[in-house]
């Protein structure tokens, strides 16, 4: 993959970050769209690494279309997606893909589900868009330009107590993983106001961006978990990390709190 130097401006074939939000937007919309329709008429599923571990033929379908509206604008760009998609590009931008995020909560038709769609420029996340077609809610970002929820600004609450904070967790697919973790959590549960597990990262940095949660965090993320969501989070006001496999969104007011706690228990 090469990569495009910026001088401090996008040149005349270079696109702008607001361009490049817009098309993830779009994208997700439109495919998060039919997919209600899709998980009407039933689809068929297997397993994946584990037998907890699902993909239905909804994700494999998504992400064809999400592909095929991305490379239809922007054919020379680079792909990473969850099912496979794969590209390396010749623009420096990447779009990382998770054509559908919370697939077992498709799966059990709980709400919940995504389409998520981050963009990487010369390596760096730039923007991001994550739809969530139960709520018709399309939130994005684009660094520096601040966060939106249906096209209206979203903030991070303005939380200063982690032990009336209410957060966000997720867990591996992979068994001997979901026993730590789910270990680790007995000295966290007791410092806070409660546990929430959705079964969707992006929409949980979502939810961190627009104040449902005060805070997110969850160890083992795929690229693709948090292209889109860390970008919102993060304009939105959020403290946006990642350190030695955990992934975390918090509220700036609880952060260092949290970071403390989650070392404590070992997560």
């Amino acid at each position: 993959m090469s990569t495009n130097q910026s001088t401090g401006g996008p040149t005349a074939d270079e696109p702008t970050i607001d361009e490049l939000r817009q098309l993830a937007e779009r994208t997700a919309h439109s495919v998060g769209a039919q997919v209600l329709a899709r998980r009407k008429a039933g689809f068929s599923w297997e397993t994946k690494s584990t037998s907890t571990d699902v993909v239905t033929e909804i994700d494999t379908w998504a992400e064809a279309a999400v592909v095929e509206q991305l490379l239809a604008a922007r054919p020379d760009d680079g792909l990473l997606g969850e099912e496979g998609a794969s590209a390396a590009g010749t623009t420096g931008i990447v779009w990382v893909i998770d054509p559908i995020d919370g697939t077992t909560n498709l799966l059990y038709d709980i709400p919940g589900f995504n389409v998520s769609i981050g963009v990487e420029q010369d390596g760096q996340p730039v923007a991001g868009a994550v739809y969530d077609p139960i709520r018709d809610e399309l939130f994005s970002a684009g660094v520096g330009q601040g966060a939106t929820r249906n096209g209206e600004r979203i903030s991070v609450s303005g939380k200063e107590v982690l032990a009336t904070s209410l957060v966000g967790t997720g867990f591996s697919y992979q068994p001997d993983d979901r026993i730590r973790q789910a270990t680790a959590l007995v000295p966290i549960i007791s410092k806070v106001r409660d546990i929430r597990r959705l079964g969707g990262a992006a929409l949980d940095f979502c939810n961190v961006a627009c104040g449902r949660l005060d805070a997110y965090f969850e160890r083992g993320l795929s690229p693709w978990d948090a292209a889109a969501g860390a970008v919102i989070a993060s304009e939105a006001g959020a403290i946006v990390k990642a350190d030695d496999g955990v992934s975390y969104a918090s509220a700036p007011g609880i952060a260092d709190e949290l970071i403390a706690l989650l070392d404590d228990a070992g997560v």
